[in-house]
């Protein structure tokens, strides 16, 4: 037997970082987002031969060892091993597994995209699949969230988790003692298709460590910082106009919310954006861009820009020379899948 599953990356159109605690804790937060058709993929063979075994493809790194009921977490696939001790001991009754696992993502870590958090959504389901585990949505998202933020101490949100395993454009709050509600918005066509159409991703070429970015919002919500928390409560504010925005059709409304989310976002940390992306994003606005954003949580990665659909061609020519990725996103309403194979089909 062969067990595939894949989630779907996101874009994060407003609210980043209010779902981030202590700020969702204490003010609560909402977050605006849409997966897309980029996916992070994982494959899982039972085997018979007590050796577990993880070949991280796009990353280039494998690691292998006999069979143990916990596997000590290092620099090497920390993700891999990290939920591989949660299922055995949440779900196995602490007895140790026999497989072999091959993951690979359409973007890599570090792109703004939610891919670390995607990729663990992945695999739980793929395990989910295999053991025939009794979880839904919630109790996917909740557990990667766990894994993430509690047994691997990795800064970081909670709506990238939620976004891959509920998939389709949601609007989602989060409050105290990891409260979230998932409220998934109905739109009609032509305001996906205008918004599908007028999006364009363009891929910096900087990787970034979301890690250090977030640990100054903490930081700064912690000790009161009043310039970071006003940005924050604004960029909530403008998260709830965006989704009213969206709701009814209002495109000019839409594209107000996203220049100002990404003023304010700016403030909300110094290490958000730097010279390279501000020169990208003026370079854009002057080649048929309107307003844009960087996808995540900053300092690199995917900008995402709205442009003129009759200037699109015009757009992605000119951002060509700049020598970055373009990536015409669709939206993709599917969370995270599994599903298995018999070895003789």
């Amino acid at each position: 037997m062969i067990i595939r599953s894949r989630a779907p990356l996101r874009l994060g159109l407003s609210g980043g970082g209010t779902d981030v605690s202590p700020y969702s804790e204490e003010f609560g937060g909402c977050t605006l987002s849409t997966t897309i058709n980029l996916y992070a993929y994982c494959t899982l063979e039972p085997m018979q031969q007590n050796n577990i075994e993880f070949h991280a493809t796009d990353l280039s790194e494998s690691f292998k060892t006999h069979s143990v009921p916990k596997l000590e977490i290092d620099n090497l696939l920390p993700l891999h091993k990290g939920i591989y001790n949660s299922i055995v001991q949440k779900y196995n009754q602490g007895k140790p597994l026999s497989f072999r696992m091959v993951t690979y993502s359409d973007a890599l870590p570090g792109s703004g995209l939610g891919s670390s958090s995607t990729m663990v959504v992945a695999i739980l389901h793929a395990y989910v699949e295999w053991l025939k585990l009794p979880l839904g949505e919630y109790d996917i998202a909740q557990l990667a969230y766990e894994i993430e933020r509690i047994d691997l101490e990795l800064k970081g949100g909670k709506q990238d988790q939620y976004s891959a395993a509920f998939g389709g454009v949601n609007f989602m709050e989060f409050y105290n003692g990891s409260r979230v509600i998932v409220n998934p918005l109905r739109i009609k066509s032509w305001i996906k298709n205008e918004l599908e159409d007028s999006l364009v991703l363009y891929y910096t070429g900087q990787s970034r460590d979301s890690s250090r970015i977030i640990e100054e919002q903490i930081k700064n919500a912690s000790a009161g910082n009043e310039k970071s928390l006003q940005a924050m409560h604004e960029v909530k504010k403008i998260a709830i106009e965006m989704k009213e925005a969206v709701l009814t059709g209002d495109i000019a409304g839409f594209v107000q919310c996203l220049t100002r989310g990404w003023k304010e976002k700016k403030k909300a940390s110094s290490v958000i954006t730097n010279a390279l992306m501000e020169e990208v994003y003026d370079y854009a606005l002057k080649n048929g861009a309107i307003a844009g954003k960087i996808s995540g949580a900053g300092g690199g990665g995917f900008f995402m820009f709205f442009v003129d659909i009759a200037r699109k061609v015009e757009f992605i020519e000119a951002m060509k020379l700049k020598e970055g990725k373009i990536i015409c996103p669709k939206f993709v309403k599917n969370g995270s899948e599994a599903w298995s194979l018999n070895n003789s089909d």
